[in-house]
């Protein structure tokens, strides 16, 4: 059959912060796909705000470098797809390597591979793509570049690869300074015998496979993600597998119900460096962008007319994780951080999002994008269970809603249970804990009463040990916050979806109760400072509050409900203690994800574009006493 050798398609897979993004960037400049004189930002694929500020990949995205080979042969292009390294983005995972003839595994030359690395390599292993392995970041002084290689074949041997798929090439590479090397260099240093990329060009030409096609066959291309222009509309990515793709051409759109309309490609363009350029035709192989049907989704395939043939639909993991999320229903509903209408930094009206109709138009929207996301209506019109693969992904959804304007009510992430053989499974998770040895016994502690299971213990000699647990997806909600106190800040863990397991009974992760206001009214330092002894506060000074709103964690494991407007009466008479002054301990500001790990099953997270508030489901102070007392008298 015959094959396209101008083109190489490659997908990056790593685990988080292992350098994707930096190696994509040295990639653009060293193939000269910018001007000597353009002004140059780091990890250039990461577009997104929230990408940038969290330092992770969330969307998959794809670039393409014209590669000049040194034997002066014809330029290649090579398309090169950046995925998210993290396993709660699995479905851009899932997207990219459909897209690709095979991966690039990116491994930290310290960490070595992770759980994420094991979950996207289990992917490209499942999918028969050949690996090339990359041992980034050789420079770390604390390098363990063989022992890396190891745990890597360890890792591929666990995963069921195959002989062809061990036999994979090594290219060693520092990835920031835009250096790699197919020697093995020394632990800590960058390799010496190459000063460019070179060796890994070479290495990708020589091991992804050219597309191959045949020449007979009808045309198929496979829409893999989707994107919107504010002149194009919707804007559908997608491979061409077979024939050819031509701007004005008409041909068989074949939906995911199996019908079939036909529709005009209107404009179809093809990718350079990090922008998209007009072009005629797109042939096997290609990754192009197509605009003119407004309601392509993801998965679908575009066919010829006379002889429409659908590609198989691209299928996800279910999701584990669900929380409700509704429209604001406290009494600050539609009022800024401060409760006055205004944003409180700018003083600038926002353009609030409020009705369950904008919220129920803009969830339907992110379905369109995200394969992964179920959306599922509950008994009240105004709120629907949204699933995802975890909790990231489902704080990601929420924090891009609230700086789009929307106020929210979100409900503490739940997991999503499946019946086998009439008995209740839940999701488990692959923890890898790395601590240093004084910190051990504290994780131990932690993860049993999280009800976890040690499956593997190692010491590489450095003061440091990495655990692996199995352990309820569950138990791992809340997790974070207090691993790294326990640890002080410094141990290291992720996470993995493991599979289902039975039901593993109760679990109490959170000790301390909730310090709740009884009024509404304006916080005052008065009040905070008779109140901070009785546990952590939340709130400044000055700050609008409502009855039922959390202030603040208790010190023991009930409620309090308690006054924080009180105002410190003036009377006409002194006092010996009158001029003493009290020092008011800083609150503790919880971000998105941190309210969400501290959440109640009785609590909810009220999500506005200033604030976050954590507070009760049921405000109504007797309310939530008489309910009380009937859940005691059973």
């Amino acid at each position: 059959m015959p094959t396209r050798n101008d083109i190489r398609n490659v997908a990056i897979v790593a685990h988080v912060d292992h350098g994707k993004t930096t190696l994509v960037d040295a990639m653009l400049k060293q193939a000269g796909a910018f001007a000597a004189h353009q002004q140059l930002d780091d990890r250039m694929m990461d577009s997104n705000d929230l990408e940038r500020e969290k330092g992770i990949t969330i969307l998959a995205k794809n670039t393409a470098v014209k590669y000049h080979p040194k034997d002066g042969g014809a330029p290649i292009t090579i398309n090169i797809i950046d995925t998210p390294g993290h396993a709660d983005f699995g479905g851009e995972v899932e997207r990219g390597l459909s897209m690709v003839d095979a991966v690039v595994l990116l491994v930290d030359a310290s960490e070595g591979p992770l759980p994420q690395t094991r979950f996207v390599l289990r992917k490209a292993l499942t999918a028969r793509l050949p690996v090339i392995l990359c041992i980034n970041k050789t420079d770390r002084p604390d390098a363990r570049i063989d022992e890396v290689i190891n745990e890597t074949y360890d890792l591929f041997l666990d995963l069921d690869a195959d002989e062809d798929q061990i036999e994979f090439p090594i290219v060693y590479a520092c990835a920031r300074d835009g250096v790699a090397s197919l020697t093995k260099p020394e632990n800590g240093t960058v390799p010496a015998d190459s000063t460019s990329l070179e060796p890994f060009f070479s290495t990708i030409l020589e091991h992804v496979p050219a597309p191959v096609y045949d020449d007979a066959a009808p045309l198929q291309a496979h829409v893999t993600n989707l994107d919107a222009d504010n002149f194009l509309g919707r804007i559908a990515l997608l491979r061409v597998e077979q024939g050819e793709l031509r701007k004005g051409q008409t041909v068989a759109w074949i939906k995911r119900d199996g019908s079939i309309q036909n529709v005009r490609i209107s404009e179809l363009l093809m990718t350079e460096a990090l922008t998209r350029k007009p072009a005629e035709v797109a042939g096997p192989g290609d990754i192009c962008a197509v605009a003119g049907i407004s309601d392509i989704m993801i998965g679908e395939t575009l066919a010829d007319t006379e002889n429409p043939i659908a590609l198989p639909l691209i299928t996800v993991d279910e999701p584990a994780i669900s929380m409700t999320i509704g429209t604001n229903t406290s009494p600050l509903v539609g009022k800024g951080g401060s409760g006055k209408g205004a944003d409180a930094k700018s003083g600038a009206k926002v353009d609030r999002k409020v009705t369950a109709r904008q919220v129920k138009d803009r969830l339907d929207r992110e379905l369109i994008g995200n394969v992964s996301l179920r959306v599922l209506d509950t008994e009240r019109p105004d709120a629907w269970e949204v699933q995802g693969r975890g909790e990231l992904a489902l704080a990601i959804l929420i924090e891009t809603m609230r700086r789009e304007g929307f106020e929210l009510t979100v409900g503490k992430p739940q997991v999503v249970t499946r019946e086998v053989n009439g008995k209740t499974h839940e999701p488990v998770e692959r923890l890898t804990v790395d601590v240093p040895e004084e910190h051990m016994g504290a994780v131990t502690q932690l993860m049993g009463i999280r009800k976890g299971r040690m499956d593997n213990m190692s010491n590489h000699g450095s003061g440091w040990v990495r655990m692996e647990f199995v352990v309820p997806s569950r138990g791992l909600i809340g997790f974070r916050t207090e691993f790294l106190t326990n640890t002080r800040g410094t141990g290291i863990a992720h996470s993995i979806h493991e599979g289902y397991e039975p039901w593993f009974g109760a679990l109490t992760t959170r000790n301390n109760g909730s310090l709740v206001a009884d009024r509404a009214g304006v916080v005052t330092a008065f009040a905070m400072t008779n109140l901070q002894e009785r546990g952590v506060l939340f709130t400044d000074p000055g700050t609008e509050v409502y009855e039922g709103m959390i202030v603040g964690e208790n010190s023991r494991s009930d409620d309090m409900d308690v006054n924080i407007t009180k105002e410190k009466k003036l009377t006409n008479m002194r006092s010996s203690t009158a001029d003493v002054t009290e020092s008011i301990v800083p609150p503790r500001k919880l971000s998105l994800e941190q309210s969400l790990e501290f959440c109640r099953e009785d609590e909810c997270i009220e999500v506005t574009p200033e604030t976050v508030r954590i507070r009760k489901v049921v405000l109504d102070q007797k309310e939530r006493g008489r309910t009380a007392s009937r859940a005691k008298k059973g």
